[in-house]
């Protein structure tokens, strides 16, 4: 729900052509759903993201710090991609 706003809001004040093009056609929501389904994806890449650097429950246990640490960074990764690929393009 959060990308589909931000995506909004980015075409209305930096692509006003493509913002009323699909605004008048109608197919404003439907954009903004595909937006939020493809970035749903992309966040879902994440939970990967973490398996593959050791990031688990047992370092969750451990190391609570390095843990919530890892996990910033990784969720950080991901919002980047996400906007770099599918809300500012």
């Amino acid at each position: 729900q959060r990308q589909m706003c931000i995506r909004d809001s980015y075409l209305k004040h930096h692509r006003k052509v493509l913002y009323y093009n699909l605004f008048t056609s109608g197919k404003l929501h439907v954009h903004l759903a595909d937006t939020e389904k493809q970035a749903t994806i992309l966040f879902s890449a994440g939970k990967e993201l973490a398996k593959k650097e050791n990031v688990t429950e047992e370092l969750k246990a451990t190391d609570i710090m390095l843990w919530v640490q890892k996990m910033n960074n990784i969720r950080e990764r991901v919002i980047e991609v996400v906007n770099a690929e599918v809300v500012f393009v």
